[in-house]
């Protein structure tokens, strides 16, 4: 199903933002990854199957909000998620956010308590160790080496783009119709100079704020609504260790009394929401919250 699209106003301009009905079921807020765009949640609208409606957002700085300047950064994301309500004139909803939208989700429920009923963190939110006095881009490098690259890149062709795209080890068992829509909404330019959408300024930006900032780091711990948290088995590049696990997350201190946690089986840090296993599991979550 395609979703509708509308413009938002937000400071600086306007932030495109995607709507799937979902008939008479409430509405659910959606944020994507660092270097991703508001079709990586395609499938799981597709799997709520009018259980809600999902609206999800091109962040500030990517893909149809690419010309968005900054400030950019976590509480900007969280400030501009809440405009979008004003703008559909909604009053308290859940947020969903995957990867680095599941530590903007976790923002915006401190930020505005007043407007976000519950959350769910997909596969992010809680911050990992950093070895100290490390670069930022180094950093991004290690965690999503592929998707920083591709930033940097060139493409002759929009089928070049796509060769690449199904080489990542994450994606090529999963390539669908829903994930070549959601890599082509990335490109931007003219042939034989096409190119990501991303700002790097922005992920730069955000990834300092998600790695860094005391304010973001500690925000899972002090969200005050009900919350859940998924995290997958496999990795970023489908490794068998993913980003988290029982281990790391003891040591990150997650307080199990107030957050629900459950671990994802058989899905890596894409296909959580790119595959009709991981879809589903993710709406039926969103169902349980809304």
């Amino acid at each position: 199903m395609n979703p509708e699209e509308l413009d938002v106003p937000v400071t600086g301009g306007t932030l495109r933002v995607c709507r799937w009905p979902g008939g008479t079921g409430p509405t659910v807020l959606a944020a994507h990854g660092i270097t991703a765009n508001a079709l990586s949640w395609a499938p799981v609208a597709d799997a709520l199957a009018g259980r809600a409606t999902l609206v999800a957002a091109d962040l500030r700085g990517r893909a149809g909000s690419a010309a968005l300047p900054g400030p950019y950064g976590l509480a900007q994301h969280a400030d501009d998620l809440i405009a979008v309500l004003d703008h559909l004139g909604l009053d308290r909803v859940p947020v969903v956010g995957h990867s680095m939208g599941a530590f903007v989700a976790a923002v915006a429920a401190l930020r505005h308590p007043d407007r976000v009923s519950s959350v769910l963190l997909v596969d992010g939110g809680v911050t990992l160790q950093v070895p100290e006095g490390a670069n930022i881009d180094d950093i991004l490098e290690a965690v999503i080496g592929p998707a920083m690259r591709r930033l940097q890149m060139t493409f002759d062709s929009e089928q070049t783009y796509l060769d690449f795209w199904r080489r990542h080890p994450a994606l090529s068992a999963a390539w669908s119709p829903a994930v070549r829509d959601y890599a082509l909404r990335d490109l931007v330019g003219e042939p034989p100079a096409l190119r990501s959408s991303c700002s790097l300024e922005a992920v730069r930006h955000d990834a300092t704020d998600t790695l860094l900032d005391e304010q973001t780091t500690t925000a899972v711990h002090r969200i005050g609504c009900p919350t859940t948290f998924l995290w997958c088995e496999r990795g970023i590049l489908d490794e068998p260790q993913g980003l988290y696990d029982e281990a790391r997350l003891h040591a990150a201190g997650l307080d199990r009394g107030r957050i629900s946690v459950e671990k994802v089986a058989d899905v890596n840090h894409y296909t959580i929401l790119l595959s009709p296993k991981g879809a589903g599991t993710v709406a039926d979550h969103i169902g349980r919250l809304a």
